[in-house]
């Protein structure tokens, strides 16, 4: 089997956020014997070959440059590196080389890490005339999102409320502590502002950030005509859309 390798390192970055490094080496042992000494972030790795040689250097690199490429786009993980060299090959070795990068996409989240997988691929398809959802209150607080496979999206720019209730769950007051250490939240005027689309592992959870108080997300998140996030979880989807247009 060839030692020609296409690796990912997985640690914690400086403000204790997911991390990763892309690399590539034909001699897989020898250089992650290397990277130990040279980047102490990491204690777990990911690398991907060929039992039949059929990658090589050319490869192995036109993988790292797009696998970079996916990651920067998911925004799941910080990278602090330099964008990888892409090489030129014909049509035909970047078809086979895409084939084995899909490969790697499904195979990356079966060992824990969706690095590779944008926010948007996991939005739930609810058939619905809108899929966009809003949690607001008087004070101004308004936050926008999707369900998703993973729990709910919260979208970037969405406003949370500052001051917090007491009725906000302990984790939750943890979760936007972590939040704003690691920028995903940022002050901004009277109210906390995403800087990126998140992942809330249920609408529950979304709402109470939202609103700094306990809140009941499938009551909380309406479509823009006002119809409940429940409606859409407990009804078929071609009911919800047409209680929707009956609604407008």
């Amino acid at each position: 089997m060839s030692e020609t390798r296409v690796y990912i390192l997985i640690g914690k970055g400086q403000n204790n956020e997911d991390a990763s490094y892309i690399g590539e080496a034909e001699l897989i042992g020898p250089r992650l014997l290397q990277q130990i000494q040279d980047k102490e972030f990491w204690n777990e790795v990911m690398f991907f070959g060929s039992k039949d040689r059929y990658l090589n250097k050319a490869s192995v690199k036109y993988l790292e440059n797009r696998l970079y490429d996916l990651a920067v786009s998911a925004a799941r993980y910080s990278i602090d590196q330099n964008i990888p060299t892409k090489p030129k090959l014909s049509d035909a070795e970047q078809a086979e080389l895409e084939e084995f990068l899909s490969n790697i996409k499904v195979l990356a989240p079966a060992l824990g890490h969706k690095l590779f997988e944008n926010l948007e691929e996991t939005v739930e398809d609810t058939e619905t005339e809108s899929q966009d959802f809003y949690c607001k209150n008087g004070a101004g607080a308004e936050g926008a999102g999707r369900p998703s496979t993973e729990g709910f999206i919260m979208f970037k720019g969405s406003k949370l409320m500052v001051a917090e209730q007491g009725s906000l769950a302990d984790s939750i007051r943890l979760e936007r502590q972590r939040m704003l250490s690691e920028g995903v939240l940022v002050k901004s005027g009277e109210f906390y502002q995403l800087t990126k689309d998140y992942v809330f592992t249920s609408s529950s959870r979304a709402a109470s950030a939202t609103l700094a108080r306990s809140a009941s997300g499938p009551l909380e998140w309406k479509t823009l005509t006002g119809i409940q996030l429940k409606h859409f979880e407990t009804l078929p989807p071609a009911l919800g859309q047409r209680n929707e247009i009956e609604s407008k």
